[in-house]
């Protein structure tokens, strides 16, 4: 499975670019870009996402679960994807991407 930031189908890339219209309601940003989608597989018959949460207590979690799910199957009406809930590795804020660090004020450490 490619990582987020190594997507190279076209069908990969536009999976990802679904996602990214997914918000974190606590954060106020993106999933892509708050780090939480580790792998993409993408062809003509499926979609296989492994993502995370920040944390395993992440209130927010079956939300976003379900909005992964129906953002994918609204783009993508004859697939059922397939979305994995993994633990490791741990999520950690060094997994956003740089503008989602600019935005939130954490890309001077």
């Amino acid at each position: 499975m490619k990582t987020c930031n190594k997507v190279t189908s076209a069908r990969e890339i536009r999976v990802r670019d679904t996602l990214s219209g997914i918000i974190d309601p606590e954060i106020g940003l993106n999933i892509v870009d708050i780090g939480l989608v580790y792998g993409i597989e993408a062809d003509s018959r499926n979609i296989r996402v492994r993502m995370t949460m920040t944390s395993p207590a992440c209130p927010m979690g079956e939300m976003l679960l379900e909005e992964v799910h129906t953002g994918l199957r609204h783009a993508y009406p004859d697939i059922e994807p397939d979305i994995e809930l993994v633990w490791e590795p741990q999520w950690t804020p060094d997994m956003m991407s740089p503008q989602a660090k600019a935005l939130l004020g954490w890309d001077h450490a």
